[in-house]
């Protein structure tokens, strides 16, 4: 077993002072603000801490959330892309201001034209009653905090108090509705916020500048950089993460780790040796030519298109038999603009490990249906192996998994999933008679997936295009490299480089990301010298803007290494 050094909390430095604690925060903005206080938040902040900790001294307090519309009328407004379905809904195109009473926002409006330095307005949608030249203040939220809130039903939605809500449909209206909200109406703050306040760890806030913010924000765009992993259990969990990335040992399983989703994980910023959390879509947000390139931010807008994740089952069980919607049937039903097309990198395997991908020849689709329709109603279990193709899986294999393919990946595997950034988009057809962490059924959608799998990617179609699809391209001193996919029908490549000295890459205007896959370390050059030698261990996932251009990799002692890279194609 390899010495852990998976680094679980990588950061950018950056200059200036950073204020702990609310004493020293509140000091330094009484002293900073010149008229009224402004503080404006993301959902999931707990706004009564704020209230509580920044309200004293001031004469008049406002909360925003007094003048948005009745949450009757938000529910009204926002019940069609809900819908009434446990996990989907439908990508929401408002602005904040339709979730406020117009009238009543343009009375706050004047009345704050003359306020003085005894006033503070609070809440989420503070700056679109500010005044140009007061002090505002943004207290930004990761997004893998706020669904630790959920579960443990602490914070509300945009204009509704949805606590006791099931988790589930907590985090689909903060998927499909409040974050595409506030991340719209974010990408208009930044110029404006004067100070950026962390408070991911309640009662250990944080404060830093706007130019310390972005300077974090300018310098991670413009070099190798790493966002924030998170793990989580899971109902097929294995073991192997705990090892690897120096894991709780005494936890049941981790399944899954996000490793590079920037609109799921954070950023850190390292500010006089404090580490600062930010949601890592501000990058994406606030440099996106840079970090995406050209082509990527005109196909994609602001959305970063490529996700790596772990999911593991070394120690085990299978994960749920699943497909995933066609791009057509994405963009009808939930108006996404791209589907979650991926594949599975095998990082590591057991002996007995298995990849389940494209239904068998010849199979009866009729009947299969209502067998999974039958094991849906609990009336017998779903034999998996007299429909679905189970292939042997071992270390560094590649299975390609477009959209409309029939997969999972079987027990003994650890996966790093590559795929595209749409990440709510499964449909489970079988779950192996097991319940969820919670002890109850996960949500199976055969009727849904029934729709989309493509039965022509059957046994002879899988081996011919899915299934290792391997083709060398380059070699140089101490290094090849080949193609490992992806399939035609999707839009991002994946490379494979194998090297023993320092090898050579090109961003070519797309964003790329990258994982070390074999070797215990490796440093990312830039031949001249645009940016400072990035080091990354084995299993971690790094990011390299499209701005890079031309960088390397070595390895940092004797021993062989592999990258899996991948970027998006624009001439298949």
């Amino acid at each position: 077993m390899r010495t852990p050094n998976y680094d679980k909390y990588p950061a950018t430095k950056v200059g200036g002072t950073v204020c702990l604690g609310w004493a020293s925060i509140v000091k330094k903005l009484h002293s900073a603000a010149a008229g009224p206080l402004f503080v404006d938040h993301y959902t999931g902040v707990y706004e009564d801490e704020l209230a509580r900790e920044l309200g004293n001294g001031f004469a008049r307090v406002i909360r925003m959330r007094d003048y948005m519309k009745p949450e009757k009328e938000v529910r009204e407004l926002t019940s069609w892309f809900m819908t009434s379905d446990v996990l989907f809904g439908h990508v929401c195109g408002f602005t904040l201001e339709d979730f406020f009473r117009a009238d009543d926002l343009e009375t706050l409006r004047t009345q704050l034209e003359g306020a003085g330095e005894d006033t503070l307005v609070i809440g989420t949608g503070a700056a679109l009653v500010m005044p140009e030249g007061a002090t505002l203040v943004y207290a930004d939220m990761a997004r893998w905090e706020i669904q630790q809130r959920f579960r443990r039903h602490e914070v509300c939605g945009l204009g509704v108090d949805n606590r006791e809500d099931p988790v589930s449909i907590q985090y689909k209206r903060g998927y499909f509705i409040d974050w595409r909200v506030l991340d719209r109406y974010k990408d208009t703050l930044f110029s404006r916020v004067d100070w950026w306040l962390d408070t991911n760890k309640a009662d250990e806030p944080k404060l830093i500048s706007r130019d310390s913010f972005l300077e974090g924000m300018a310098k991670t765009a413009r070099k190798p950089f790493r966002v924030v992993p998170f793990f989580d259990p899971a109902p097929w969990g294995g073991q192997w993460m705990k090892d690897v990335c120096d894991l709780d040992r005494s936890a049941a399983n981790y399944g899954w780790c996000f490793d590079c989703v920037p609109e799921e994980n954070s950023l850190l910023l390292e500010v006089e040796g404090v580490k600062v959390e930010f949601p890592s879509v501000d990058l994406v947000l606030t440099h996106s030519t840079e970090l995406l390139g050209v082509p990527v931010e005109g196909r994609f807008g602001k959305d970063f298109p490529i996700r790596f994740d772990f999911l593991d089952t070394i120690g085990g069980g299978n994960l749920s038999l699943q497909v995933h919607p066609t791009a057509q049937f994405i963009r009808e039903q939930f108006g996404m603009s791209y589907t979650q097309d991926e594949s599975y990198y095998i990082l590591d395997a057991g002996e007995n490990a298995s990849v389940f991908l494209g239904v068998k020849t010849g199979v009866d689709k009729e009947a299969m249906i209502e067998d999974l329709r039958a094991a849906q109603r609990g009336e017998k279990s779903f034999d998996a192996s007299k429909y679905v193709n189970q292939l042997p899986a071992k270390k560094h294999d590649h299975f390609l998994i477009p959209g409309g393919t029939i997969h999972c990946s079987g027990a003994g595997s650890m996966v790093l999933e590559i795929s595209a950034t749409p990440n709510l988009f499964t449909f489970k057809l079988w779950d192996w008679n097991r319940l969820g962490l919670d002890g109850k059924p996960r949500p199976i959608n055969v009727e849904r997936g029934s729709k989309v799998i493509q039965w022509y990617r059957d046994t002879e179609y899988v081996h011919a295009n899915l299934a290792n699809h391997f083709e060398p391209l380059a070699k140089g001193d101490g290094w090849e490299e080949i193609k490992t996919g992806l399939h035609p029908a999707e839009f991002i490549e994946t490379r494979r480089m194998r090297f023993t000295k320092a090898a050579p890459f090109q961003t070519g205007d797309s964003v790329q990301v990258l994982n070390l896959v074999e070797g215990e370390e490796a440093v990312v050059e830039s031949p001249d010298g645009r940016f400072e030698p990035f080091t990354v261990h084995y299993a971690e996932t790094f990011i390299i803007p499209a701005c890079v251009g031309e960088y390397t990799i070595r390895p940092t002692g004797n021993e062989e290494c592999m990258v899996i890279r991948a970027f998006i194609r624009f001439n298949p």
